[in-house]
């Protein structure tokens, strides 16, 4: 690890002329594309805009990761490699010798997500630990899998001092299901990526006239199949629900499109690229999300900030994310489903302020509030 520069030294608790040096952990920067990396990227790049005059980020990193955050001789940064040998399955082993011959002791350790394999040498070093959701309850099937999921978190929170969370949501499920001690429970919400520009045209595969459109990952508790059932009771639209679809639940999905007798009105298109994603959300008609659990929720806020009107599940997240600005199923019976997305239509029709309100809602998560919010627990923390 690089060593601070004079240049950095001003004020902290424990001397007068240091800042307190914070390790954040950006590791899954490996996975850019992913939803954990731009979580990485978006909030390192905002920590470190805050990060002058107040605290010394050292940020823990893989390979090319460096050229994401440019050097700023006023927001200097020191950078951790990610290693094999700094996992966790290997320090716990070895952590009194390294101990021993390290200099490594940085003031606050940022863990940023609960899957996290780093942790800092020194046992001592308080650490911050994000935890996006615990989905895997509601997903998994198998008891001894969920056991073992629970468990390492579990160790996770035993080793941190303070806890973060993406919504209220995920704050309540984790205290029902993770004994947290007396460690604070923050909950700092997300922020928005950028929007991509669109595409020039409309998609070639999708037929002139209305459209409903939803997007995520073919998994069961995304609960797509319950549209294409709905969408028999709205002979006026047209579906595309875009993701991943080559999983077992996505085969399911694809059958009952067929069986469903709605093959001409239903189009699951795979993963689209940005262009044509941004395209689908700007000029869908209505934006549907009956998901069971979210953490917290982005397709819906992506669709608020485009200005449309948004239908979704009322279960987890989702409510506390799009509050009253979105509207929602009560059942997934498929004919008080469509009825749900013909009053929203209605409702959105008879009020042309409504999607500028969505838009206005959806413009209050920015990635600078969440970093702000990280900086206000990592102050608390170390006391400045």
């Amino acid at each position: 690890m690089n060593q601070p520069s004079p240049s950095s030294r001003s004020r902290t608790s424990g001397s007068p002329h240091r800042l307190p040096e914070i390790v954040i952990d950006l590791e899954k920067l490996r996975h850019i594309n992913c939803g954990l990396g731009r979580f990485s990227l978006y909030l390192g790049q905002q920590l470190l805009q805050l990060s002058e005059d107040t605290f010394r980020p050292t940020l823990l990193l893989p390979d090319g990761a460096e050229w994401h955050f440019p050097q700023n001789m006023d927001r200097p940064y020191d950078v951790i490699p990610v290693k094999p040998w700094r996992k966790e399955k290997f320090q716990r082993w070895t952590r009194p010798l390294l101990r021993r011959f390290s200099s490594q002791r940085p003031d606050l350790w940022h863990v940023t997500n609960q899957a996290s394999k780093y942790l800092p040498i020194d046992p001592s070093v308080p650490v911050v630990l994000t935890i996006h959701d615990l989905y895997f309850l509601y997903t998994e099937k198998s008891p001894k899998r969920i056991s073992r999921k629970l468990n390492d978190i579990q160790q996770r929170v035993n080793r941190c001092s303070a806890i973060v969370t993406d919504s209220q949501y995920v704050a309540d499920d984790l205290a029902r299901n993770i004994n947290l001690g007396r460690r604070p429970v923050h909950v700092v919400p997300l922020g928005m990526s950028p929007t991509p520009s669109k595409a020039a045209q409309r998609p070639d595969w999708l037929p002139q006239g209305k459209f409903a459109f939803s997007i995520g990952n073919f998994l069961p508790h995304k609960n797509f199949h319950t549209l294409v059932k709905m969408i028999r009771h709205l002979p006026d639209l047209t579906l595309v629900v875009a993701g991943k679809n080559q999983t077992p639940y996505g085969e399911q999905v694809l059958d009952l499109v067929s069986t469903a007798g709605v093959a001409d009105r239903v189009f699951l298109p795979g993963m689209v690229t940005d262009e044509d994603r941004q395209w689908l959300y700007e000029e869908c008609d209505v934006f549907l999300f009956p998901s069971l659990t979210e953490g917290f929720g982005f397709p819906v806020l992506e669709a608020m900030q485009c200005g449309k009107p948004v239908v979704m599940s009322r279960l987890t997240s989702l409510p506390e994310i799009a509050g009253d600005h979105g509207f929602y199923f009560d059942s997934f019976e498929e004919k008080e489903m469509a009825v749900a997305v013909e009053q929203a239509l209605v409702s959105f029709d008879k009020d042309p302020d409504a999607g500028v309100r969505a838009q206005a809602h959806a413009g209050t998560y920015t990635w600078q509030a969440t970093a702000q919010g990280y900086l206000k627990v990592y102050a608390e923390m170390l006391g400045f």
